[in-house]
C-alpha cells in the first residue's frame, strides 16, 4: 500500500492517528525517541558492571536504582511501596525434602499402586514455577509419533503419562509438544517415563540436591513429572508389559487408565529469603474520567546474569562469564524509558500511562505476576499493555506483533503504521507460534487477568542467554524506530474513546477466570 492510499483509506475510516501524526506536538514527543539514546542506555543497563542481572543480584539492583532515577528526573508519579518507584516481591530459595515429596501411581480403591519419592527415583521439570498438589484420574500417551494434535478431550482434567522411547531421537521435543497441548487442554500434569537411566540422569540431574527458587505464593500450574519407569514396574510388573507395547506403538496414542489416579504431593523446606524488585512510575492522564484507567508500557530489566550464579541460566562463551543480556531484555528496558521521555515531553493522553519495568522473568515471569497481582491501580482499570522484550536485532525494518489476532488492538496498530510510513516498520503476526512465544514474556500475565495485549518482539538469536548478547551487535536506529511505532500505538489508545476489546475465541482461550 502507498503512503497516499493508506492516508486516503485511513480518513474514510475518521482513524485518530491520522490527525495524531499531524500534531507537531506529537511529532516532537516521538522526536525525543533517538538512536543515540537507545544506544546509550542499552549500554548502562548491560554494562559488565551489572553482572548480567540475574534475579535478584547487586546488579539488578543497580539497573533498578538507574530506571528510578530516571523516571524521577522525568517528574513520573511514584507506583510502588512508601511512595518510591520500588514494587518488591518475595523470592525464596527453598530445597525439597526428598522422602516427603512423591508421586503415586495407582487405582483409586488402593488395592494396586506405585510410590515414588524424590529419593527413589522422581524429578520435577518445572518445580520452580508451579505449586501443587495435584491428584486426577490417568490417561496414557504412548509412541513413537507427533504429539502436538492429540485431542483435548482427552487430556483434560486428567494426570497424562507419556511413555515412549527415549533411547530414539525426538522424544525430548514430543514431550515438549505434549506438555502444551495438555496445557491449553486443561490437563493437571504430564508425568514422563523415562526408560533409560542415562537419559534421566542428564535431564534431571540430582534433583534432590537442587536449591531452587519461587517467588511469591508461587503459582498453581502444570505439573511437569520425570520419573524412572522401573521405578514404577517394580512396583506394578504388570505395567511393564502395557507400557513396552505402547512405547513401540509407529504414532502417538491415547489410552485411557479407567479407575486409576496419579498424583504428586511436593515437601520444601526454606533456605533463605530475598527480595526481587519491579519499578513502577505513572504519568496521570488528563481526561477526568479517563484518567482513572491506564495504558501500561512494560519490559523485563532482568538476565540471566554469570556462569556459576545460582538460578542463572547463563552459558558461558570462552573465558566470558557474563551473559549482558543487552538485546534480552536491555533493549526492552531502553524502550521503556524512551517512552517515558517521550510522553512527559508535553504529551498527556487522557488516559494514565504505567511505565514498568520487572524482573524475575528469566526465572518464569514472576515480577509481572506480582504486579498484576498486586497492582498499585485496579487491573480492570487496565485496558492495554505494550511489552517489548528483544527488540533491538535481527531484520532491519521488521517487527513481530505477537498477539495481534487476540483483540482489536492488532487493528489499531496496523492503522497506525500505515500511517507512519516513515517508520519503515512492517509489523508482522508471529512468525514461530509453535515456540509459543506468546506465554513466555511479561505480556501474558496481562493478558491471562483480561488485559488485551502486544508483545513486541525480534525473535532469539545465536547470542542468545550468551555473553555476545552485546551492545555493539544492537541495531539502535531500527529500535528507535520501533519504539516510535509503540509510542504512536499506545498514544492512540491512550486516547481513544472506547478502550481495546477481546476477540471473543481468544478471550475464552486466554483469560483466567
Amino acid at each position: 500500500m502507498t503512503p497516499c492510499i493508506g492516508i486516503l483509506a485511513l480518513l474514510a475510516l475518521g482513524a485518530p492517528s491520522v490527525t495524531l501524526a499531524q500534531n507537531p506536538a506529537v511529532a516532537r514527543a516521538a522526536g525525543t525517541i533517538t538512536e543515540a539514546d537507545v544506544r546509550r542506555r542499552i549500554g548502562i543497563i548491560s554494562d559488565d558492571s551489572m553482572m548480567g542481572r540475574n534475579t535478584p543480584s547487586p546488579g539488578l539492583t543497580k539497573t533498578a536504582n538507574y530506571v528510578a532515577s530516571e523516571f524521577k528526573r522525568l517528574r513520573l508519579k511514584p507506583g510502588g511501596e512508601n511512595g518510591s518507584y520500588l514494587q518488591n516481591y518475595p523470592i525464596y530459595r527453598k530445597k525439597l525434602l526428598a522422602d516427603r515429596s512423591v508421586v503415586r501411581f495407582g487405582s483409586a480403591s488402593g488395592d494396586q499402586g506405585a510410590r515414588v519419592t524424590l529419593a527413589d527415583g522422581a524429578a520435577w521439570g518445572t518445580f520452580r514455577l508451579a505449586v501443587g498438589p495435584w491428584k486426577g484420574g490417568i490417561v496414557l500417551v504412548g509412541g513413537q509419533g507427533r504429539t502436538d494434535s492429540l485431542p483435548s478431550s482427552e487430556l483434560r482434567g486428567k494426570m497424562v503419562v507419556y511413555v515412549t522411547d527415549w533411547t530414539k531421537p525426538g522424544a525430548g521435543t514430543r514431550l515438549q509438544a505434549l506438555t502444551r497441548v495438555a496445557r491449553d487442554a486443561g490437563a493437571i500434569g504430564v508425568i514422563s517415563l523415562i526408560n533409560s537411566d542415562s537419559v534421566f540422569n542428564e535431564r534431571y540431574g540430582n534433583a534432590a540436591a537442587r536449591v531452587y527458587e519461587v517467588a511469591g505464593a508461587g503459582t498453581v500450574g502444570l505439573a511437569n513429572i520425570g520419573l524412572r519407569e522401573g521405578a514404577i514396574t517394580r512396583q506394578i510388573p504388570e505395567a511393564a508389559e502395557r507400557f513396552g507395547a505402547l512405547r513401540q506403538a509407529p504414532s502417538a496414542v491415547v489410552v485411557p487408565y479407567p479407575d486409576w489416579e496419579g498424583e504428586v504431593v511436593l515437601a520444601d523446606t526454606v533456605l533463605s529469603t530475598a527480595q526481587g524488585p519491579n519499578m513502577v512510575g505513572i504519568l496521570e492522564g488528563s481526561d477526568p474520567t479517563l484518567k482513572n484507567e491506564y495504558v501500561v508500557f512494560s519490559a523485563h530489566m532482568d538476565h540471566v546474569g554469570k556462569t556459576g550464579e545460582l538460578g542463572a541460566a547463563c552459558r558461558a562463551m570462552g573465558a566470558d562469564s557474563i551473559c549482558n543480556g543487552a538485546d534480552d531484555d536491555a533493549s526492552g528496558t531502553a524502550g521503556v524509558l524512551e517512552l517515558a521521555e517521550a510522553f512527559s515531553s508535553g504529551v498527556r493522553p487522557k488516559r494514565s500511562i504505567i511505565f514498568l519495568t520487572v524482573s524475575g522473568e528469566e526465572h518464569g515471569l514472576w515480577g509481572s505476576r506480582w504486579f498484576v497481582n498486586n497492582s498499585p491501580v485496579p487491573i480492570k482499570q487496565v485496558v492495554a499493555n505494550f511489552n517489548t522484550d528483544m527488540i533491538g536485532r535481527n531484520w532491519k525494518d521488521t517487527i513481530v506483533a505477537i498477539g495481534k489476532e487476540h483483540s482489536d488492538l492488532g487493528s489499531t496498530l496496523n492503522r497506525v503504521n500505515a500511517a507512519h510510513p516513515e517508520l519503515r516498520m512492517n509489523a508482522i503476526d508471529d512468525r514461530w507460534p509453535e515456540e509459543d512465544f506468546y506465554r513466555r514474556s511479561d505480556h501474558f500475565n496481562f493478558a491471562q487477568k483480561g488485559v488485551p495485549v502486544l508483545f513486541f518482539f525480534n525473535g532469539v538469536h545465536a547470542d542468545y542467554h550468551r555473553p555476545g548478547d552485546t551492545v555493539d551487535k544492537i541495531d539502535a536506529e531500527k529500535e528507535s524506530r520501533i519504539v516510535k511505532l509503540v509510542f504512536y500505538t499506545g498514544l492512540e489508545v491512550a486516547n481513544a474513546a472506547k478502550r481495546p476489546q477481546w476477540v471473543p475465541s481468544s478471550f475464552q482461550q486466554i483469560v483466567t477466570p
